[in-house]
């Protein structure tokens, strides 16, 4: 099981997006995945056609040690795992402050799923505070969402300094998997400035597939659905796709498909 951290304490970079179409599309291609929604917002709950504030349990209840993941987990409709999450988690912070090894909470939850997934995305809030750390202990790498703006390097750079924190006293392993451009406009200079610098530090981490601004990307969460199943054959939709392919060549796992939006339908409708 691989377990993925999507972070960026920047908020409105796509990071929800990228979390949920994730999580679907690796479901599309075979892989047994389950999406855990870090963020009291619960966007990637919503996003992914789950009512937040219907569902019995959820995530703050997971971390507090009330049940388990397998008893609040939640198959959405594309096809993969969603651990649920509402306003309730934003008091779980405060909770956890009188708990030993509070850092670990989530970790040890996924140790009693080990066996069931592929594939873990988690959604962190855009914040660098303890639920984000509690991703960045249980994750064995993060994907990175960003715009190419000026703002964002700055954000980076502070993303950066945390995970060195994180790597030196909670968890050797953690790694940066992949910064993710999105929200991409080839068209401005800005874009190409910052997008060039980026790659200059960090290298083959910037994965090669683009996010490029799409209204379809942005109506979609308020349909419930990823974009790779309210409009398979947008631009948005299709570059999720590729950036998933992408992801799986990098883990080993070939994915021989062509690009055909078309043929999605179908297979994750």
């Amino acid at each position: 099981m691989k377990i993925f951290a999507v972070a960026n304490q920047k908020g409105g970079v796509g990071k929800t997006s990228v979390a949920v179409n994730l999580s679907a599309t690796l479901a599309h291609y075979g892989q047994r995945a389950l999406l855990i929604d870090l963020d009291p917002q619960g966007n990637a709950t919503t996003g992914s056609g789950i009512d937040k504030n219907g569902v019995a349990k959820t995530l703050y209840g997971v971390l507090l040690g009330e049940y388990s993941v397998v008893e609040a987990r939640v198959r959405a409709p594309g096809r993969y795992d969603v651990l649920p999450a509402n306003r309730e988690l934003a008091g779980a912070e405060i909770e956890m402050i009188n708990i030993d090894h509070r850092e670990f909470r989530l970790k040890e939850a996924l140790a009693t799923v080990v066996e069931d997934y592929d594939f873990v995305v988690i959604d962190c809030p855009p914040a660098l505070n303890m639920l984000t750390v509690n991703a960045l202990t249980a994750a064995d790498s993060v994907i990175i969402p960003m715009q190419c703006e000026y703002y964002a390097l700055e954000g980076l750079s502070d993303l950066v300094g945390t995970l060195r924190k994180v790597k030196a006293n909670l968890n050797p392993k953690i790694e940066i998997e992949a910064l993710v451009r999105t929200m991409y406009d080839p068209r401005s200079s800005l874009t190409h400035q910052v997008s060039d610098e980026i790659k200059n530090h960090f290298g083959n981490k910037v994965f090669d597939t683009v996010i490029p601004r799409n209204i379809r990307i942005a109506e979609a969460p308020s349909y419930g659905k990823p974009v790779i199943l309210y409009d398979p054959t947008s631009k948005g939709a299709v570059a999720h796709m590729a950036f998933a392919r992408e992801l799986l060549g990098r883990q080993g796992i070939e994915i021989k498909e062509s690009v055909n939006a078309e043929d999605n339908v179908e297979a994750v409708a």
